[in-house]
């Protein structure tokens, strides 16, 4: 079963943490293989409910493009250099490729062999030099074993064509030498005096029984060949390792953690049609061919807590979107195929995740429970918030009674534990919970920091405004920062320059100062952003 990531939006807050990992338990338990992941470094408050309630913190995720590990490619198309000629033109052959990765026995990648290469070798170099096996000369004459003393052969071929007394008055034989012959009892009787490494008998001939004796005794290696002179000579320069003719030994190679679109640029640029294809501990997996790139497997995705493209992880549109859970408006996602979607005007995710918790009758355990809780808690500002309904109620009352906790006095302390901004700098601040939308095509960007320390934020006002100025350059038309006291029960919002009358519609203000406090304003997605992207519609 393929693995599918759960995982929240970007900038992480409490309620996208805790509902990937809660979903991903839900969904292992009744069968599926799902794993949570995060896209970002999670906040202090997060932090602090993990700890708690002694739960890991999900691995980051950077993406979900197209790798080329998810593509279809011949996975284990390699051979060893020790492979013949013949053995690689027949894999060619077998596997419907016109090269092929060689490596040692480790797997590392030694060189890319092409068919061009090979019929470049015949036609441009001596094939008089052999350096192979017994066995490799064996197959490819589809020959006949009838004595063996080693294994491996490294020297030149010979053919035992001349008249018998020329051939031994001229030819000067070593021990290193290979002959090639028929049925030429005194050729055989020289060569086998002169101990040659091994002699290649033509047309299923045999040694003559004294002269079997003598190789025997001067340890001389013999085949029987099931072909004629002329074919054995040109077929056992294809047994030779195909190591002796490597050529392209630096060729162009890419990694299975490369992304798709990047090798496809890069390969328009290279021209080449074959890429062996490593691993991070640089062994080969394979080839790669420009035919292979319309096959892949898309990575699969399970997304709570959000359900908007730009909130989600890069490369998104490439995924396999296969469940959405989520508590907030529907944006702009879509799918191929019909996919289960959960979407309810709740105050938390992970008030969902409860009601299917009890729809499926798997049993919450304690720390899931408590991550559970502290995530609606959060999320509904201890049930403070406009966008706490019923269904929180219920679920903080039963996973309370569930991890054993005294909601309110934990919530506070959670909220305490992350309001804190001692130490941050002023764009973490920001980021530590921003989220984009579009209006109209253009961008919208809103922060909100839930702290009860609002006199550090005003005493740098100038330079958080100086800061969402530079924000506002890219992508946004408008970007805002609201710093929420649960105490005071509002907001003080900090806004760019171009948005202030934007800003001042938006909550029916007719002048409005950086840091203007809006009582009974704590919720981003029932009064913040519904307010502004109305304003932004109207003064569109």
């Amino acid at each position: 079963m393929e693995k599918s990531f759960v995982f929240g939006h970007r900038n992480p807050d409490t309620d996208s943490v805790c509902s990937s990992i809660s979903f991903s338990y839900l969904k292992n338990q009744l069968g599926d293989n799902t794993t949570p992941r995060v896209l970002g470094h999670i906040n202090k408050e997060s932090a602090f409910v993990l700890n708690h309630f002694n739960v890991k913190e999900p691995e980051y995720l950077n993406n979900v493009k197209v790798q080329l590990r998810d593509v279809l490619y011949q996975k284990d198309l390699m051979l060893k250099e020790t492979a013949s000629i013949k053995e690689v033109v027949d894999f060619m052959e077998d596997n419907h490729c016109t090269a092929v990765p060689i490596v040692n026995d480790e797997k590392k990648l030694i060189s890319l062999i092409t068919l061009k290469e090979i019929a470049k070798m015949f036609i441009e170099k001596s094939k008089n030099h052999l350096i192979t096996s017994y066995d490799k000369i064996l197959s490819t004459l589809n020959g006949r074993e009838i004595l063996k003393f080693k294994d491996e052969f490294d020297g030149n071929m010979i053919a035992g064509s001349y008249q018998s007394q020329t051939f031994i008055n001229k030819a000067i034989l070593n021990e290193s030498d290979i002959l090639i012959v028929g049925d030429r009892y005194k050729v055989l009787q020289h060569a086998i005096d002169s101990k040659v490494s091994l002699i290649v008998l033509t047309n299923n001939c045999d040694l003559e029984s004294d002269l079997l004796e003598l190789a025997k005794k001067n340890k001389v290696s013999v085949i029987s060949s099931s072909f004629d002179t002329y074919n054995t000579c040109s077929k056992i320069a294809l047994s030779n390792y195909v190591k002796s003719i490597l050529i392209n030994q630096n060729p162009c190679v890419v990694n299975e953690l490369d992304y798709l679109t990047d090798f496809i640029q890069n390969s328009t640029k290279l021209g080449h049609t074959n890429y062996p294809i490593l691993n991070s501990k640089n062994e080969c997996l394979g080839l790669i061919k420009i035919t292979d790139i319309g096959s892949f497997n898309k990575k699969n995705v399970i997304l709570v807590d959000h359900n908007n493209l730009e909130q989600s992880v890069p490369g998104i549109d490439e995924a396999n979107i296969v469940e959405i859970i989520d508590h907030h408006n529907l944006g702009a996602i879509g799918t191929s195929i019909p996919i289960n979607v959960r979407c309810m005007p709740v105050g938390c995710t992970c008030t969902i995740l409860y009601q299917l918790y009890k729809e499926k009758e798997i049993t919450i355990p304690k720390d899931i429970a408590g991550i559970m809780l502290s995530a609606i808690l959060s999320d509904t500002l201890i049930l403070k918030s406009p966008t706490t309904t019923e269904s929180d109620k219920i679920a903080v009352k039963e996973l309370a009674n569930i991890c054993g906790e005294d909601y309110e006095k934990y919530g506070y302390e959670m909220l305490k534990a992350g309001s804190s901004i001692a130490g941050m700098d002023i764009e973490d601040v920001i980021y530590q919970d921003f989220k984009s939308y579009k209006v109209n095509n253009e961008g919208l960007g809103i922060s909100q920091v839930i702290t009860m320390d609002f006199d550090s934020i005003k005493d740098q006002m100038n330079d958080y405004v100086d800061k969402l100025n530079e924000i506002a350059k890219g992508d946004y038309k408008t970007v805002t920062l609201f710093i929420t006291d649960i105490i005071k029960n509002g907001s003080y919002v900090l806004f760019n320059d171009e948005s202030k009358e934007i800003i001042a519609d938006a909550f029916g203000l007719k002048d409005i100062e950086e840091g203007t406090f809006i009582p009974d304003l704590v919720s981003r997605k029932k009064q913040m952003l519904p307010k502004i992207m109305e304003s932004l519609e109207r003064n569109s």
